[in-house]
């Protein structure tokens, strides 16, 4: 079986088929020619991992999975949320978008907030959601170097450390991203059987 990640992300492709078993391959985006940038123009993570899974699959004809993810703050209604990647504007800065999510949180006590990713995998005609989700809360400045995004600012619930403070091994095992993707590759195992 092929399944096309949508993702450029030559990394992400090859932590995932370490977890799948060898009769199951992932391909990139590259591998079937599709170089353009896939629209994320969704008001929601869920509706743009969607987007981006339907755009494969109607456009190429793959069975494809797709991933979106986004910070959530309580405070901030939800803010950056869909935004998250160009929350401090068009340039997709890290450094940018955890400068403006603190400069938003000045003086604020309520620094409550979760990670969200969202995979759409469409396989043989049907189309499945998997949710993962990493509660924790903003730090009031950034800690560690390991991770991207806005891990050195997010304290996992239960943890004294960032996530970029963490080993890779421990967030990938209680992150966001983490359990989307351990549900999508117990789903892609049992097809299998």
């Amino acid at each position: 079986m092929k399944i096309v990640f949508a993702t450029n992300n030559k990394n992400k492709i090859l932590e995932i088929q370490s977890m799948l078993p060898e009769s199951i391959e992932i391909i990139s985006l590259e591998s079937i020619g599709c170089l353009e940038d896939i629209p994320e123009t969704a008001d929601t993570i869920e509706e743009n991992a969607i987007m981006k899974a339907n755009y494969v699959t109607e456009k190429y004809g793959y069975d494809c999975f797709a991933d979106d993810t986004g910070l959530e703050v309580d405070s901030l209604d939800g803010e950056p949320g869909v935004y998250s990647a160009r929350y401090a504007g068009e340039q997709r800065s890290s450094e940018d978008n955890m400068d403006k999510l603190l400069l938003n949180l000045e003086g604020k006590t309520d620094r409550v907030a979760q990670f969200k990713t969202v995979i759409t995998l469409n396989l043989k005609g049907e189309q499945y959601l998997f949710t993962g989700i990493a509660k924790g809360e903003i730090t009031l400045e950034k800690n560690g170097n390991q991770g991207f995004g806005y891990d050195p600012i997010f304290r996992p619930q239960g943890y004294q450390e960032t996530f970029a403070q963490l080993s890779l091994e421990t967030k990938n095992q209680i992150s966001h991203r983490g359990k989307a993707t351990q549900e999508l590759i117990a789903f892609l195992n049992k097809y299998e059987d």
